[in-house]
């Protein structure tokens, strides 16, 4: 749960620079892509998702902000180079609308949009980046099965973590390598898992 306003927003600024990294690194051939099979949704292309993500963002705010759970034009995500201004514009355009609202507001019960139900301020605004993290998990999953460079999300790998295990177990007393993080150890193939 969030207790200001302002906290929530720096917060949201990190998954927004995490957004526009992951976004940001995708190569030419990203653009128009989609999914070969599926309906819906679930067969936007990269476009049509950046804009998806920049346009609920402000859906989330509308509801936030007593005004309805009311949807906008998404922005031009057309072409790729568009979809970096457009992610920094929603953000920027989001936190505006934001800053100076009460913190009492973060408790404040809005009604949901399909049902007699409420939910809390601060809920809306945790479904909101619960949404466009959805979003960019969905850019970077197609970014791997095409391919494409992933970033890491703390720019660490689990390999690098992994390595670092065996120091970290002795500095705690712990005996033994412990578990590696990475390969193929426990998935079953050659080396291991059951047999």
């Amino acid at each position: 749960m969030f207790c200001s306003v302002d906290g929530f927003l720096r917060y949201f600024e990190g998954v927004n620079r995490r957004a526009m990294r992951d976004i940001g690194a995708l190569p030419p051939e990203a653009d128009g892509w989609r999914p070969s099979t599926g309906e819906g949704e679930r067969a936007w292309s990269i476009n049509q998702l950046v804009g998806h993500m920049c346009g609920s963002r402000l859906y989330f705010a509308s509801a936030y902000l007593g005004r309805g759970w009311v949807s906008p034009e998404p922005p031009d995500v057309s072409r790729r180079e568009l979809w970096l201004p457009a992610l920094e514009g929603s953000f920027l355009r989001f936190r505006e609308l934001l800053l100076g609202t009460p913190d009492g507001w973060l408790e404040r019960r809005v009604r949901m949009i399909d049902g007699d139900g409420w939910l809390s301020g601060w809920r809306i605004l945790a479904m909101m980046v619960e949404h466009d993290i959805h979003h960019r998990s969905q850019i970077d999953t197609y970014a791997g099965l095409n391919g494409w460079e992933v970033p890491q999300i703390f720019n660490r790998s689990a390999e690098a973590i992994g390595e670092l295990q065996a120091r970290e177990r002795a500095r705690h007393g712990l005996e033994g390598p412990g578990h590696a993080l990475g390969g193929d150890e426990g998935v079953g193939g050659e080396g291991g898992g059951a047999g």
